[in-house]
């Protein structure tokens, strides 16, 4: 088993579940499984798996409260690849902003899906090519220039402050991540709102995933 790339799947159909792991389980490692948020952020914290194939909608919560909850956690190495029933660009891209590298649709080829597993786990973003178009059009609304202009005004500390922030963490959580006092958080927090004139946590977190950069 420890040759094979670690994976854990969050579906909510158990024959779901059943049937993809009879189909590539001879080609990477399934750890475990679960059909819920708090179940899935569960197993992933306890398996520490490679990569998470995930469906985006579950009857407790989206995919995207998966991530959250895994990332505030502070599981950084799971990557997470959507597997889902859908193909609308809607989903494509709120699963994208929060923090999915690919997005393939449950009509894929068992190979293509272990294909887009590996590539997912070594830092490729993989999409099925109906669905590449999605992401394309909705980043290529932000022009790159402003989005470094708008960096631009951070230093390096604010912009990882910035960062925590957007994807959830407390000013204790990100002071005993970055080894600063919360009162230094603080400081920086609200740098950064007033240099990219924003109001709250909230417009800075919807600021942070319309630009990928969480």
């Amino acid at each position: 088993m420890k040759d094979r790339l670690k994976v854990y799947v969050v579906d909510d159909h158990t024959i779901f579940r059943s049937g993809l792991r009879s189909e590539i389980a001879s080609q990477v490692w399934i750890s475990g499984d679960a059909g819920t948020v708090d179940g899935a952020i569960e197993g992933i914290l306890a398996d520490d798996p490679a990569v998470v194939l995930l469906d985006v909608h579950l009857p407790d919560g989206g995919g995207a409260a998966v991530i959250e909850g895994v990332r505030r956690a502070g599981n950084e190495r799971a990557e997470f690849l959507a597997l889902s029933a859908s193909d609308s660009a809607e989903d494509v891209v709120a699963i994208i902003r929060a923090g999915a590298r690919g997005y393939v649709t449950k009509t894929v080829p068992p190979d293509e899906l272990v294909t887009a597993i590996r590539r997912v786990s070594g830092g490729d973003a993989y999409f099925s090519p109906q669905l590449a178009g999605y992401v394309l059009d909705a980043f290529a609304q932000i022009p790159v220039v402003q989005i470094e202009e708008e960096l631009g005004q951070l230093t390096n500390r604010e912009r990882e402050v910035m960062q925590h922030l957007a994807r959830g963490y407390t000013y204790a959580e990100i002071a005993e991540t970055l080894v600063i006092s919360i009162k230094t958080v603080e400081t920086h927090a609200s740098n950064v709102l007033r240099k990219l004139q924003l109001s709250n946590r909230h417009e800075l977190s919807k600021w942070a995933h319309d630009r990928n950069i969480t």
